[in-house]
């Protein structure tokens, strides 16, 4: 659930080139314990955010599966470990606590498709990103709470108003 004084700003996204930038632009940002819920219908653009933003997190081309079937795949970037959560296939928030993201959400940048699997274990301060089909393209709706510079910054660099 957003806080309801969580800064948030709606991005045109007009192809697949323009979620990456918007993923490109948060991978430097972040850090050990931040979170990304990436939501939003199959073929929102969920997967292609998390692969560009551990790629320009890493700096190199890198393949960067889907999650959908290991639920998570963990990456080492250096100065910390990015995990890429895939919880579709989940039926319990407990399934998800089990793979251990409880301990992932305090010392990694997490990714997390179908966050709505995680009921209550959701991280308060996470950033959410909603995804929707809009014409050829995508809308990103960002939710950035207690992030009021990072939303000042994003607005300015994209062009958007919050």
């Amino acid at each position: 659930m957003t806080k309801p004084d969580a800064p948030r700003l709606t991005l045109p996204l007009p192809d697949e080139e323009a979620t990456g930038r918007l993923a490109a632009w948060f991978a430097p940002r972040l850090a050990a314990g931040d979170c990304i819920l990436l939501e939003g219908q199959i073929g929102a653009g969920k997967s292609h955010f998390a692969r560009a933003f551990i790629r320009a997190r890493l700096g190199r081309m890198e393949d960067v599966p889907s999650p959908t079937f290991t639920l998570v795949q963990s990456y080492d970037a250096g100065d910390v470990e990015i995990w890429h959560a895939d919880l579709y296939r989940l039926t319990n928030p407990d399934e998800a606590l089990e793979l251990g993201l409880d301990e992932a959400f305090a010392n990694a940048i997490t990714l997390i498709e179908w966050p709505d699997r995680l009921g209550r274990a959701q991280p308060p301060d996470a950033i959410r990103i909603a995804l929707t089909v809009a014409g050829e393209g995508r809308l990103a709706t960002v939710d950035l709470p207690g992030r009021a510079g990072m939303a000042r910054a994003l607005a300015a660099d994209w062009g958007a108003d919050g």
